[in-house]
């Protein structure tokens, strides 16, 4: 047995996590406080003895130290290969670690005792056999790593000790093995332990390479793929253990789950087919993998899983009154369908047919009216899930009905996936942006929505995917759109249409207080009492700084006039709470952008030079007030004819044709200078050039220009108008009335001339906008002059302008 002499006193240098034996050399990074602490104290310690600067390595396991540390020496301080400073340190003999004691520098200082590792001379003759057995297992181990140039040192060393301690190089070892190799202080005993540690790895290394062998010699492409599958399945096995689930609660026995599983009886057979093929295929064909993943689509789907509406209709009215303001007619509706639906489950006529009570809604309207959130009221008010699809840029059919089951990634549509999603089968599904869905190569999707938007047909939906009738007849779908033209029309006519034409300056006040200013504040950071906006800076707001039909660009508004207010604050330049009045918008965001016509000054109106006439016209953002300017060229330059600009679409240039031939044929009549018109050019124009406009409704309009052009009499600034003009003057009705004239009432227009044809449906328009609006009904062209021109003075009748 060793023997314990040579006390001594060192710094302690702490190894995280490593273990460094006698003989070992080893560099350490400097850039570690507690490195560079015991290395510059053992410097400083070695200025007043002789040798080398002598540390105390000893490994720190989880804050902990072994009672055995290392007798190292600082060989060389200098840089390491990364550039950053280090010491190379040797390590000496094992030191017995006593109590603690002081000395200089940072570092811990350790009383220790020289453990004598000697082993008496000659060697027992077990010992020299197992020197033998360690060093041919270290050369085998070397030899298969590649290590030919530390073969010859290892069998150079004739030191038992040292033999032992070479095994702190051996990567394999764990940091437990090293501390055991280093607390044991028998010579003798520590090879053996180094010995047992090396045999076993060679063992592990023996039998993974022989593993190995076999399989590759033995296995070809196919046996390969089975023993593949086979370490999937183990890990999904251990997976399943490790999340806590019972072996078999994911296992695939499809047909038990079939089996138990509520599904209708035409989707069980289809199902236990698929099964059968499951079982006749073999674990290699992909064709499992398919029917699986098919299997798994239909039993997660709600076949016959669905909530009960909420037949409150009182109930249901509050809800979406408290969630929307206006929007009656789809109100309307929806509280129809649930009083409807109530009338029928009290008299047991849940299905008719084979067919639920669901309904398919088209909200048509500009952006911003609240289409997309309105589908959720609808789903709280019903007590229903909801799902959105958006269908925006779609333009694959197969993203509607499924892909054949055939292609690799086929899915299910987007139909399908909705329910799924929903968890049961009557949802309210929301068709978000249905104008928006595109054709090409690849279908139609707008086609593939016909069966399931139509009631007649929707209760026996098959999806390419799943092959199976999928009833959808309780759905409630809610299809969005802001271009009526753009849906195509047998698809419009299996849905019940319901327009959403934009707000009243009213309507849109309320909005904004009741539900734009709380989500704002609430997003600001800002308390409801600290920041107030008067409803007179709302009214301006609405009026002045925004013009549109829905309420988008008025939040953006009013998040804008928060930030700001916001700002200030932190900044120290405002107090808290303040109230926001109308006069002071221009200071917080600036001049309004939409000053009414009826308020500039005169001279700086449109209309305050004859040839330019209001119209009202219908975009896809709603109702908008369009110019029309028009203009006779020089009788010397030529070019007579009529040329019109404003990207134009051939209706609209046809009745331009219409309005200048109705006033050379009925120039006389009209008391106007048509002798003119032969010789001279006209021209007409639509600003806001770059916008593309059609339609016939500016017919009276461009007859307006012309007339005021040619008599020289101004278009009152307070009329626009809207009518198509036909060859004998007459005025005929047009489409969008109600968005016109809530389009003037927000441009500030007083006086609004249509079509007398039209008159029904101003019914549509809310009494607060026809109350400031003086509507005229006419039938001819000539009642359209005599509202529109203003009186004639005595040199307009005597000079025809050249150019407007």
């Amino acid at each position: 047995m060793a023997s314990t002499s040579t006390p001594l006193t060192l710094p302690v240098l702490p190894l995280d996590d490593e273990v460094v034996l006698p003989g070992m050399v080893v560099p350490l990074d400097l850039n570690d406080a507690d490195v560079r602490a015991a290395v510059e104290a053992a410097q400083a310690a070695a200025r007043s003895e002789p040798g080398k600067p002598r540390v105390l390595l000893v490994p720190r396991v989880d804050g902990t130290y072994p009672g055995t540390g290392v007798l190292g020496t600082v060989e060389q301080v200098g840089r390491l290969a990364d550039g950053d400073p280090g010491a190379l340190i040797r390590g000496r003999g094992r030191v017995k670690i006593g109590a603690g004691t002081t000395g200089p520098g940072a570092a811990l200082w350790v009383e220790g005792t020289r453990i004598d590792e000697t082993v008496p001379e000659p060697l027992p003759g077990h010992v020299t056999e197992l020197v033998k057995e360690y060093k041919a297992l270290a050369t085998a181990w070397l030899r298969k790593r590649g290590a030919w140039q530390v073969v010859d040192r290892v069998q150079a060393i004739d030191d038992v000790s040292q033999l032992a301690d070479n095994s702190g190089y051996s990567p394999f070892l764990t940091t437990e093995q090293k501390i055991e190799l280093l607390e044991t202080a028998d010579p003798v005993a520590r090879l053996k332990l180094a010995t047992q540690h090396l045999r076993d790895h060679l063992a592990e290394q023996d039998v993974a390479e022989t593993i190995a062998k076999d399989v590759q010699e033995g296995v070809d492409k196919q046996q390969r793929e089975f023993l593949l599958r086979r370490q999937l399945e183990a890990v999904r096995k251990e997976l399943r253990e490790l999340n806590g689930e019972k072996d078999g609660e994911e296992s695939d026995d499809y047909r038990a789950r079939v089996e138990a599983a509520d599904l209708p009886e035409k989707v069980r057979e289809a199902a236990l087919k698929e099964v059968d093929k499951l079982e006749r295929s073999s674990d290699q064909s992909p064709e499992g993998s398919w029917i699986r993943t098919w299997l798994d689509t239909v039993l997660e789907l709600p076949w016959n899983e669905r909530t009960e509406d909420a037949y409150d209709i009182q109930g249901a009215k509050a809800v979406l009154d408290a969630e929307h303001s206006g929007l009656e007619d789809v109100k309307e509706r929806i509280t129809e369908y649930l009083a409807v639906r109530k009338r029928r489950s009290d008299r047991g006529l849940g299905v008719i047919g084979g067919r639920r009570g669901g309904a398919v809604l088209a909200l048509v309207g500009p952006p911003g009216v609240g289409k997309t959130s309105l589908g959720e009221s609808v789903a709280h008010a019903m007590g229903r899930k909801f799902v959105r699809v958006a269908l925006g840029g779609v333009r694959d059919e197969a993203e509607i009905r499924g892909h054949r089951r055939t292609y690799v990634g086929a899915l299910p549509g987007r139909i399908v996936r909705a329910i799924k999603e929903a968890g049961s089968m009557n949802p309210v599904v929301l068709l978000d942006e249905i104008d928006k869905v595109g054709s090409d190569f690849r279908g139609d999707p707008a086609a593939a929505l016909l069966e399931v938007l139509d009631p007649a047909q929707n209760h026996t939906f098959r999806d390419h995917y799943l092959e199976v009738e999928l009833d959808l007849s309780d759905v409630v779908f809610l299809a969005t759109a802001n271009v009526l033209e753009a849906i195509p029309e047998a698809l419009l006519d299996r849905m019940e249409l319901v327009r959403l034409d934009g707000y009243t300056e009213d309507e849109k006040v309320v909005i904004a207080r009741d539900h734009l200013l709380p989500r704002q504040l609430e997003r600001a950071g800002i308390d409801k009492g600290e920041v107030t906006l008067e409803e007179s800076a709302l009214r301006k707001l609405a009026g002045e700084y925004t013009r549109e039909a829905g309420v988008r660009t008025l939040e953006r508004s009013i998040a804008r006039l928060l930030r700001k207010v916001a700002a200030q604050h932190e900044l120290g330049e405002r107090e808290l709470p303040f109230t926001i009045r109308d006069e002071d918008l221009r200071a917080l965001i600036g001049r309004p952008h939409h000053v009414p016509e009826s308020a500039q000054d005169p001279a700086e109106r449109r209309t305050a030079v004859p040839g330019v006439a209001t119209g009202l016209a219908v975009t896809g953002a709603g109702g908008d007030v369009l110019f029309v300017e028009a203009s006779l060229a020089d009788p010397e330059t030529g070019g007579a004819g009529l040329t019109l600009t404003g990207q134009l679409g051939d209706v609209m240039k046809e009745s331009a044709q219409i309005a200048l031939s109705f006033l050379r044929s009925h120039g006389a009549e009209l008391e106007l200078p048509v002798a003119d018109l032969k010789d001279r050019g006209v021209h007409i124009h639509f600003p806001a050039g770059a916008v593309p406009k059609d339609g016939p409704s500016a017919g009276v309009t461009m007859t307006t220009a012309l007339a005021s052009l040619l008599s020289g009499r101004l278009v009152r600034t307070d009329v626009a108008m809207t009518g198509e003009v036909s060859l004998t003057g007459r005025v005929l009705p047009i489409g969008g009335v109600k968005q016109k004239l809530l389009a003037a009432h927000r441009a500030g227009v007083t006086t609004v001339i249509i079509p007398k044809r039209n008159e029904p449906d101003l019914d549509d328009v809310p009494a607060e906008v026809l109350d400031k609006l003086d509507v005229h009904t006419v039938t001819d062209v000539r009642q359209v002059l005599e509202l529109a021109l203003a009186p004639a003075t005595s040199d307009a009748e005597s000079e025809v302008p050249a150019a407007a």
